[in-house]
């Protein structure tokens, strides 16, 4: 499993009814990570009866996740007592692993201790709280997290783009990127924290439905910093990621050539310098994406419709050499 295989997941709040059905692939065609909430997306009073309704709907979940439509099954439990809960529950061998909110180094020990006893699960801890603001304090939890036994079952971290909006008292507006707001500032600031420790980051979320356009600015900017699994509010918005993070035709053949032996080390290419030995990495991350998501046509915008639903379907082979089986987006324009 990696963080580019995770498509966009979905937040579903854990009370629903048809959480069987979205976590089998069956209600929601398309959708690579499903993620069910217990926390935010739940009223206090909502928490008892969503966990006995979730250890159900994980009881009827099956076949393979990540083939043949089956999305990853992620579980975001509300705190630490909650994952005790969950890891009790029958039916939590379903899931794939948990999103762990508001981490910081102050719940670091607690999580760890609750997962003790469950090794098999990957991890997605969520950067949300007051902390990030601080760079200082987010050495410290690299480097805790780094000496930490929890390490290894990192799959990514996650950014909590608008729980940061919220402690600043701020909304982005539905013209403006997160890129565009204070918070912009602390993406960077964590990417450069993190990703050169080996994490992978994704995404915040983007909560407007309809404004294609500053999404697709968005996107451009998160696919820019190395962001992706960009966190989907609704199953409207992941056609839309999904081709943001196709390859296009030209990156594509300069991350062949780049990692081409028979190629000097340093050459030019599409009027561009290309250095296999600061290059590399950058070329096996866009021959993967081309696997994954496939190859854009030539000179096409990444955008969504002003009006309409928004369609994925599966597609049987990606365009790039090696390709496996991953889904293409499309969109169907209803007036």
């Amino acid at each position: 499993m990696d963080v580019l295989g995770l498509g966009a997941p979905l937040y579903v709040p854990a009370n629903r009814r048809d959480l069987a059905e979205i976590g089998n692939g069956e209600k929601i065609p398309g959708a690579r990570t499903v993620i069910f909430c217990t926390e935010d997306s739940l009223l206090p009073e909502e928490v008892a009866p969503a966990l006995s309704g979730l250890d159900a709907a994980l009881r009827r979940c099956g076949g393979t996740p990540g083939a043949d439509g089956v999305p990853y099954r992620f579980v975001r439990p509300r705190n630490p007592e909650v994952l005790r809960a969950l890891l009790q529950m029958p039916g939590i061998d379903a899931a794939q692993g948990f999103v762990l909110p508001k981490f910081d180094a102050g719940s670091l020990d607690a999580w760890t201790a609750a997962l003790e006893a469950a090794p098999g699960f990957r991890l997605m801890p969520t950067l949300e709280t007051a902390d990030v603001f601080d760079v200082e304090r987010m050495r410290r939890l690299r480097d805790s997290l780094c000496a930490s036994p929890l390490r290894e079952r990192v799959l990514a971290l996650r950014i909590g783009g608008l729980d940061l909006l919220n402690l600043l008292g701020l909304r982005r507006s539905a013209r403006r990127t997160i890129h565009d707001t204070p918070v912009g500032h602390c993406i960077r600031q964590l990417i450069a924290v993190f990703a050169p420790a080996g994490f992978a980051l994704t995404a915040p979320a983007f909560e407007c439905f309809q404004a294609s356009g500053v999404l697709a600015r968005e996107l451009e900017l998160d696919v820019l910093n190395g962001l992706f699994g960009k966190t989907a509010v609704h199953p409207c918005q992941l056609a839309q990621i999904y081709a943001a993070y196709r390859v296009s035709p030209e990156d594509l053949d300069m991350a062949r050539a780049l990692l081409d032996p028979d190629r000097p080390a340093v050459f030019r290419l599409a009027d561009r310098m290309c250095e296999k030995a600061t290059h590399a990495a950058w070329a096996r991350r866009v021959l993967l994406r081309a696997q994954v998501y496939g190859v854009r046509a030539a000179s096409v915008a990444v955008r969504g419709p002003r009006r309409g639903t928004a369609r994925v379907i599966p597609f049987p082979r990606a365009v790039a050499r090696g390709g496996e089986t991953g889904t293409r987006a499309t969109i169907d324009y209803k007036e």
